[in-house]
């Protein structure tokens, strides 16, 4: 075993909350490894519900924004921590309107990011936003 692997070993430690939807595959909602939390692909489900929020692509990024803060949260952590997110779209047309509403949860010094249209996404939802944050 690489010193590396042993150090990431020693520091690994699952991020869960009952906040933010369940996994739907072999996948930890966040891995933090020494001060960096690493957050899996959200989607627009309402843990609360288990019901996917696409009434519109407005409402259904907010869905997703506020998943990913639940587990930032249960990280000790908030959006302000946020250093690089990635944006995956079923349709680049809805680019203005999700831009739009990531930007509210990022008003000043945003974090580095890139947005990527894909052919389908998990539930068929529209969006799909992971990200990297440091303590």
């Amino acid at each position: 075993m690489t010193k590396i692997k042993q150090l990431i070993d020693m520091s690994k430690k699952i991020i869960t909350t009952e906040k933010a939807p369940a996994p739907i595959g072999p996948y930890s909602q966040a891995t933090q490894v020494g001060d960096t939390l690493y957050v899996s692909g959200q989607i627009a489900i309402d843990a609360s519900t288990g019901n996917i929020n696409t009434a519109d692509i407005t409402s259904e990024t907010h869905q997703v924004m506020k998943n990913m803060g639940y587990i930032l949260e249960a990280a000790g952590m908030s959006y302000s921590n946020v250093v690089k997110c990635g944006i995956f779209v079923s349709d680049m047309g809805n680019f203005a309107a999700i831009n739009e509403a990531y930007g509210e949860y990022f008003k000043q010094n945003p974090p580095a990011r890139e947005t990527v249209e894909v052919s389908c996404l998990p539930k068929n939802v529209n969006v799909e936003i992971s990200c990297i944050a440091v303590e």
